[in-house]
Order: structure tokens, then C-alpha cells, then sequence
């Protein structure tokens, strides 16, 4: 698996297809982030962004390789841990920006009532929780599911938007976390928002690493 991993990393980083989500999330914190606002509010707004970033991320990892090179990809390790790879590939670097974000944000905002560790802590699992919410909906929207670009996008902004709002949704609830401990500086740490994340993430890549191993 290691070795699948850095193929996959190299790919991406050889495409540089990875700068759009990057300065996408860079934008969507500059221009809705300011230095000295409460904290809370500002990790769940950083939180949010993650959710379609990482969705297109995984999507750009899941379609990177051509067909001649997947296939022998998937003759050597075969086409499940290939599949797995690039899942696990296309939410690292989300997940990265996530800490970075999370860190430089506890460092700016204003922690009036809330401690760092508190704060960071809710940050972090709030980040985990959209992070691999973001990686279930970017599994779902792309091969072997959705091989079609047009219809892929679509899904996959129709479902990024559907993981934010929709009730139940682990980023949702750990959204909903953060803003209500911003009203009244109390840091809930979204544990249940984090393990759902976990669990949804965790099936979804399964459904899809059995589904590419029998349509492709």
C-alpha cells in the first residue's frame, strides 16, 4: 500500500491539478475569515470549505491515471487497493490544509471564554468530520460510479451542498457544534459528528473499492 500511495501522491503532484482545490480554499478563507473574530465561527466557516474541496480532490485522484495505466496498476496490486489508494491519497492533502487552518485560526480569533486546546481540539474534529465527509461524497460521485464529467461535477456539487444542510450529516452536526458553542463560548468537541464521519467514510470507500474491483 505504501508504494501505491507515493505513486498516487506523485501523480498528483506531478499534474499540479491539485493548485485549483488549494486556492479555492485559500479564497474561501479570505474572504470569509477576518483576524480577531471569534474563534468557533471561524474554524466551522474553514470546517465548511473542506467538504467540496476534498470532494474534488478525491475526484481528481480517482481520474488522474489513463485507462492503460490504471489497468496495469490494477494487474499488479489489484484494482480494490489501487482504488483505495487514491481515495486515501485525494484526502490527505484536505486533510492537511484542515490543520493548517485550524491552527493559524486559534492563533488569530478571538478565544474570548474558550481556551486554545479547547478550541483547537473542536477545530481538529470538526475538520476530521467534513474532511471524510468530503471523501464519502467525492467516492460516490466518481468512477466507478459516475465515469461521465459533466454528470460527476454536478453530483458532486449537488452533494457537497447536501452534506452541509442536510440533517444527520456528520459535517452538519459538527458545523452546528462550532456554531453554537461560538454564541455562547462554550467549545462542544464534536466527538459523535467525527465517529459518524468515520463510519460513513469508512463504508464508502468499501462500496466503492468492491464496485470498481467488479464494473472495471
Amino acid at each position: 500500500m505504501t508504494a501505491l500511495l507515493r505513486y498516487q501522491a506523485g501523480l498528483l503532484l506531478r499534474s499540479q491539478r491539485w493548485l485549483a482545490p488549494l486556492l479555492l480554499y485559500a479564497a474561501f478563507l479570505a474572504v470569509g475569515v477576518r483576524a480577531g473574530e471569534p474563534v468557533l465561527g471561524a474554524l466551522g466557516f474553514s470546517a465548511a470549505g473542506l467538504v467540496p474541496v476534498t470532494a474534488w480532490c478525491v475526484r481528481i485522484c480517482l481520474t488522474q491515471e489513463p485507462p492503460a495505466a490504471r489497468n496495469v496498476v490494477a494487474a499488479a496490486a489489484g484494482r480494490s487497493r489501487a482504488h483505495l489508494a487514491a481515495l486515501l491519497t485525494g484526502t490527505a492533502l484536505p486533510g492537511l490544509l484542515g490543520v493548517l487552518a485550524v491552527l493559524g485560526l486559534t492563533a488569530i480569533g478571538d478565544r474570548r471564554g474558550v481556551g486554545a486546546s479547547a478550541a483547537t481540539g473542536a477545530g481538529l474534529l470538526a475538520t476530521a468530520a467534513c474532511v471524510l465527509t468530503g471523501a464519502a461524497v467525492g467516492a460516490l460521485t466518481a468512477r466507478p460510479f459516475l465515469k461521465a464529467a459533466g454528470w460527476s461535477v454536478a453530483a458532486l456539487v449537488t452533494g457537497s451542498l447536501l452534506a452541509l444542510v442536510t440533517t444527520g450529516s456528520p459535517a452538519k452536526h459538527a458545523l452546528t457544534a462550532l456554531v453554537t458553542g461560538s454564541r455562547t463560548t462554550t467549545a462542544q468537541l464534536p466527538w459523535l459528528a467525527c465517529a459518524g464521519a468515520v463510519l460513513l467514510a469508512a463504508a464508502t470507500a468499501a462500496l466503492a473499492c468492491r464496485a470498481t474491483a467488479r464494473l472495471e
